[in-house]
């Protein structure tokens, strides 16, 4: 669990050793007061708050609401590139031509960094600070 700014607190999970039974290989949702959203790889729903079913508990009888049925498409208004290809081709570009390149030695630093506080925060059963990185 990470606490973001704002207050926000975000549930992140990330593991190779689990079986897909999702939409898509990876997916992120996101949760609030109005409503829900779950974006894919190339495609994202919605749940507004009056759109949530409210189903009544009872264990006796088979649940007669698809769950799935309830959520809504969200439009495609752009189309994205391979997201590891544009970032392979930055990459090249930079080496090759010298050209910018946003993904440095420092923001690979947070990658580590984060992944570490995560695993300490895990070990010790408690929330961790991310302490800032120069940069």
């Amino acid at each position: 669990m990470f606490e973001l700014e704002g207050g926000v607190i975000a549930t992140i999970n990330s593991s190779w050793c689990t079986r897909v039974y999702r939409d898509d290989l990876v997916t992120f949702q996101v949760d609030g007061t109005n409503g829900s959203a779950v974006a894919g790889l190339t495609d994202c729903v919605i749940q507004p708050r009056q759109g949530t079913p409210r189903p009544v508990w009872n264990p006796d009888q088979k649940q007669t609401i698809d769950f799935y049925d309830t959520w809504q498409p969200v439009p495609e208004n752009a189309v994205f590139d391979n997201g590891f290809k544009v970032q392979w081709e930055s990459f090249i570009r930079h080496v090759v031509e010298d050209a910018p390149y946003e993904h440095g030695l420092i923001e690979g630093a947070k990658g580590v960094q984060l992944v570490e506080c995560a695993l300490q925060s895990w070990r010790e059963r408690r929330w961790v600070d991310v302490p800032a990185i120069g940069g």
